[in-house]
């Protein structure tokens, strides 16, 4: 398993576009990847329960992955969220 924490920096949070494209570059993986927030967690494959979480810029979210591919899903995912969030 491997985790990364990461604060966003987008100005409206992880909304519908960025939740949409977060979720696409998750389901590239077989590995698990959920993300926890504030004692809350999402399966980040599913939109609606990321966007169910209500990220806000300024938060940190936990990403954590666990799989197969991990090493390959963590790179890729830090990468997306330094990017895009």
């Amino acid at each position: 398993m491997k985790k990364f924490s990461y604060t966003v920096k987008d100005e409206v949070g992880i909304h519908a576009r960025p939740a949409g494209l977060l979720v696409k570059e998750a389901k590239k993986y077989s590995s698990k990847v959920t993300i926890h927030k504030e004692g809350k967690s999402a399966d980040a494959g599913k939109l609606m329960a990321v966007m169910a979480l209500g990220v806000k810029c300024g938060q940190t979210v936990d990403v954590e992955i666990e799989g197969e591919d991990e090493d390959a899903a963590f790179d890729a995912l830090k990468e997306f969220f330094e990017s895009n969030l």
